[in-house]
């Protein structure tokens, strides 16, 4: 295959993914596919800019056609690399087909983001792979934070994302049997009651100093401790710690806290508790409790290891295969609850579903698919190297797969009048390039809209072609307004136009990173711009895909008035 050929075959696959052929990322397969072309590089750009310049002129059933002769051998390729990418990097040492059971343990405190998704959908991978079940487990121990408000959004967005869970259950339903945990482990010399204030364990676990509560007997903790379950102290008063190793270089092991007191109104218990566990004393607990096999969390709980292996192994309870995998992050975004309710109230953010975030509600909103997201996700695999990446990667993922789906249409930016000379036809246009789903028919008399960036381009004198209309030579051009005529010849530059009377106005939300590069709110992160569109879009319902052809990918967000999220 000759190097043009080369270049010609990965620009159509650019253009078939993304409506059309990008100079960078066309120029990156080349280098990364011809050898020597990184020492010609001058050449070789000369030569993709040609190339691109040809097929983003190209009408997109030619580009389909074309592609075809390469459709096999890209599948292939992206066969192999989704098989690389994913259980090749998630397979588990000691599993056994059917004998695997994984959990997603989200804490009902807020809305899930692409983060807490790549916990869940590796667990529902693994436990796929070795045909066994994930369980949702709810992590409610924190009165303070819990709402069943979260509880029915995480439901709703893991069956979105295409999870099936076995089984549903929650920690704060394990209180009692976790209160004669806690007392085992008194027994057994492994806890105490610590009567500090918050302030005071926090510096002494730092200065790695212990306080005179930790030694206290037995019979003294087990008083204590019922003293505690008997509403004898306020919060803050009293917590049960673990006895570890006070001095220990690593500050986890230096005496955790197992029990705390909080008088809080819980949204499922009420107010029969008033002594949480932590989720040192009650998660690795109640994995172990329901026969989980195997834990997928976060490496920031790697400190932790080690705390929760002894507490099962001293109560003699199961301990399962714990892997602890790399955060997701997204560049440019926040996923911290706390600062996203702070931009909330500051009326920054429009709420959890604002498009800029990376929530699970808000991704969908602006028309991600689950799909991709699994996807995207499993490209990661089990992995400690944390990544933080663009969201460029993501959308890339779910371009290929609204591709099929979205529904082709015409939107100018800016418009700019072409008059064209004796001109009168009634054109039916297909909705969708590849698939027979409808047409959209117009009569157009003498006029159109163009962009003005597509006016910018043209020069008097050039034939053009106005897709699926005509083609036409520009006679004259002024600042604002345009002559032409049909012409019988064919230019090599096409664009999209709408028509003059069968048209509406609208609003294009291009969605940029919330961080600027300083992590400073990016005053751009929704640019808002107004467009006309062929009022085709009348019929079509609100969160419908669409391709605004040579514009981009867009979710229909609303519809009075008529507003569009970018993809």
């Amino acid at each position: 295959m000759s190097d043009i050929e080369i270049i010609r075959k990965f620009a159509l696959k650019n253009a078939i993914d993304y409506g059309k052929a990008d100079f960078n990322a066309v120029l990156g397969k080349v280098i990364a596919n011809i050898p020597n072309a990184k020492e010609h590089i001058e050449e070789y750009r000369k030569l993709v800019k040609e190339v691109i310049d040809k097929i983003n002129a190209m009408k997109r059933e030619e580009i389909v056609n074309e592609y075809k002769n390469y459709e096999e051998e890209f599948k292939e390729k992206e066969k192999i690399k989704k098989e690389e990418t994913s259980h090749s990097n998630i397979s588990i040492e000691g599993a056994e087909i059917g004998k695997v059971i994984t959990r997603f343990p989200p804490e009902p405190g807020g809305y899930i983001h692409i983060g807490n998704a790549k916990q869940a959908i590796l667990s529902d991978e693994i436990a796929k792979m070795y045909k066994g079940s994930i369980y949702l487990y709810f992590d409610d121990t924190n009165p303070e934070k819990s709402k069943l408000e979260y509880v029915y959004a995480i439901k709703e967005d893991t069956n979105w994302l295409g999870i099936n869970f076995a089984k549903e259950y929650y920690a704060s339903d394990f209180i009692p049997r976790l209160y004669e945990f806690g007392k085992e482990l008194i027994e057994k010399g492994l806890a105490y009651v610590c009567l500090c204030s918050e302030e005071e364990i926090k510096n002494n676990r730092k200065n790695k100093v212990a306080c005179e509560h930790r030694n206290y007997s037995i019979n003294e903790n087990l008083s204590l401790f019922n003293d505690m379950l008997n509403n004898k102290f306020d919060d803050g008063e009293a917590v049960l710690r673990l006895k570890l190793d006070i001095a220990s270089p690593n500050p986890a092991m230096r005496d955790p806290t197992l029990f705390r007191v909080k008088h809080k109104i819980h949204y499922r218990q009420g107010d029969k508790y008033f002594v949480w566990p932590t989720y040192h004393m009650a998660t690795p607990i109640v994995d172990s409790l329901n026969g989980i096999t195997d834990v997928i969390r976060s490496k920031e709980y790697e400190l932790y290891r080690d705390v929760h292996i002894f507490i099962l192994k001293n109560l003699n309870l199961r301990i399962p295969r714990i892997h602890e995998e790399a955060r997701l992050r997204i560049r440019g975004n926040v996923t911290q609850k706390r600062i996203l309710r702070e931009l909330m109230n500051k009326g920054i953010l429009m709420g959890w579903d604002d498009p800029r975030l990376v929530t699970i509600k808000a991704l969908r909103r602006r028309g991600i698919q689950a799909l991709a997201i699994r996807r995207f996700v499993l490209r990661f695999g089990l992995s400690k190297t944390d990544s933080e990446v663009d969201m460029d990667m993501l959308l890339s993922e779910n371009r290929k797969i609204i591709d099929p789906m979205a529904k082709r249409l015409f939107a100018v930016i800016d418009p700019i009048k072409i008059n064209i000379e004796s001109f009168e036809k009634s054109v039916s246009l297909p909705i969708h390039p590849d698939r027979d789903i409808g047409y959209r028919e117009y009569k157009v008399e003498n006029e159109v809209f163009i962009s003005k960036s597509d006016y910018e381009s043209i020069r008097e004198k050039e034939i053009i072609n106005l897709k699926g209309l005509a083609q036409i030579e520009i006679i004259k051009k002024d600042n604002s307004f345009i002559n032409a005529k049909i012409s019988d010849l064919k230019g090599e530059k096409t664009i999209q136009w709408v028509p003059t009377k069968n048209n509406v106005r609208g609003y294009l939300l291009i969605i940029n990173d919330l961080l600027d590069k300083n992590g400073e709110i990016n005053k751009n992160s929704i640019e808002r711009k107004e467009v006309l569109i062929e009022d085709y879009i009348n019929k079509l319902n609100e969160n419908e895909l669409i391709q605004f052809e040579r514009v981009g990918f867009f979710k229909l967000d609303k519809k009075n008035p008529i507003e569009l999220l970018s993809l």
